[in-house]
């Protein structure tokens, strides 16, 4: 008995000392990837603004052909809402809404996960050279989870890779033409 109480100790000592810890993690995290292509950037505009060609560029859509999307709001702009559910884990379920738009030239999408928190994603079209240069960044908050700020740790090197891999599927695209 005395063996399963130090051990009992031990691993709540333990627990205590990696909340701890997280307090002094940061408390947010930032995930950006950049592509240039040759498409006008009026063109890659109309493949971000809304989320009805989403999935044709989408890392994820292909993880899961069962998964279930619900679209709702205006097709594109402000209010266009895309919500999605799978039984597989790596896809999940959660919803995402455009809140804001910069006409031609920026996007930006509230995520919201469930459990798993909240997040803000923001897609940037600007001209470059007779293309245009697409950046693709997320930024999500851990203030008061200090367990996900571990997490926070490693965001970049987790999404990193799918927003690359989305942003070549869009620039495939964008450059095959309307």
């Amino acid at each position: 008995m005395p063996m399963l109480r130090k051990l009992l100790l031990g691993l709540a000592v333990l627990l205590m000392l990696l909340l701890a810890a997280g307090l002094f993690l940061p408390q947010s995290a930032h995930v950006e990837r950049s592509i240039v292509t040759s498409a006008p950037p009026e063109r890659v505009f109309t493949l971000v603004d809304g989320f009805a060609r989403f999935n044709e560029w989408s890392p994820w859509a292909e993880l899961d052909p069962g998964t279930v999307y619900k679209y709702s709001g205006p097709p594109s702009g402000v209010g266009a809402r895309m919500e999605w559910s799978s039984q597989d884990s790596s896809v999940g379920s959660g919803s995402q809404e455009v809140i804001a738009i910069e006409p031609g030239r920026s996007v930006t999408n509230r995520l919201d996960f469930g459990p798993q928190g909240q997040a803000t994603a923001r897609i940037d079209v600007v001209p470059e050279g007779s293309g245009s240069r697409v950046t693709w960044s997320m930024d999500s908050s851990f203030e008061n989870d200090y367990l996900g700020r571990y997490f926070g740790l490693f965001f970049d090197k987790l999404i990193g890779k799918d927003y690359e891999k989305g942003l070549t599927k869009l620039k495939t695209l964008a450059e095959a033409g309307p």
